[in-house]
């Protein structure tokens, strides 16, 4: 992981993400956790690629990141789309489904909190990822974790995150990579628990990746046209710090 100095981009309350459509592509959402808001819709993408209703989240990793992106963008239209079955794996055609059920509804920030170091998949995924950027979105995911890279997250057309445990969970900051190309550090940490302290939370790159997705979905509020990965990094460092 290559950290550089970089311009540091605090959530702020005067945007709430309103408008802002994003396909959340975990275990699904508990909608009737007291984290958890609205939620706009969702899907269940199987193993196989096909398409589902059931989005109700069996594992709780999924509703922890729907409820730090709702934190930072309650205003923001949030789908669940469900990859994940009893455990936290799945297959790249599931990934590869996912985002382009959130392509064909235009979704404008697709949040990955999950990723792949198999490079062979690396083809498929930025397939999908430039179908959703033809549409006008962008996916947020995984860039580099502990020097390795994943997949998609680290792929040019995407918005690469790593993790910074310095960084204030309401901020984000962007960096250059180690490739050259910017990647946005933010907390490991999820929204917190009250009376659960934070060394006995869940924590990691997920909520990294939820943590830049919920700040760029405030960001992006009222932002017409099409996001790109370099232009989500403009916005994020043009955000005054507060």
């Amino acid at each position: 992981m290559t950290a550089g100095s970089g311009s540091r981009a605090a959530d702020s309350r005067d945007r709430t993400g309103r408008g802002v459509s994003v396909a959340v592509i975990d275990s699904g959402v508990n909608p009737d956790h007291p984290h958890i808001g609205r939620v706009a819709g969702g899907a269940r993408i199987r193993l196989s690629g096909d398409v589902g209703e059931d989005y109700v989240d069996r594992l709780g990793h999924g509703t922890a990141v729907f409820a730090a992106i709702q934190e930072k963008a309650p205003g923001a239209d949030i789908h669940a789309v469900r990859v994940f079955g009893d455990r936290l794996r799945t297959s790249a055609r599931a990934l590869v489904a996912a985002i382009d059920w959130a392509a064909e509804r235009k979704m404008r920030v697709v949040n990955l909190s999950l990723g792949t170091l198999r490079e062979e998949h690396a083809e498929g995924l930025a397939g999908a990822v430039e179908r959703l950027a033809e549409a006008g979105g962008v996916v947020v995911a995984a860039a580099d974790i502990d020097g390795q890279r994943w997949w998609p997250g680290s792929l040019p057309s995407a918005v690469g995150v790593v993790m910074d445990a310095d960084c204030p969970r309401g901020s984000v900051e962007v960096r250059e990579g180690a490739g050259g190309d910017a990647v946005v550090a933010a907390s490991p940490y999820p929204r917190p628990i009250p009376g659960v302290p934070v060394e006995r939370n869940l924590s990691g790159i997920s909520f990294a990746v939820a943590n830049v997705t919920g700040v760029l979905a405030s960001v992006l509020e009222g932002v017409q046209g099409r996001v790109t990965p370099d232009r989500c990094a403009a916005m994020l460092r043009a955000r005054p710090a507060r």
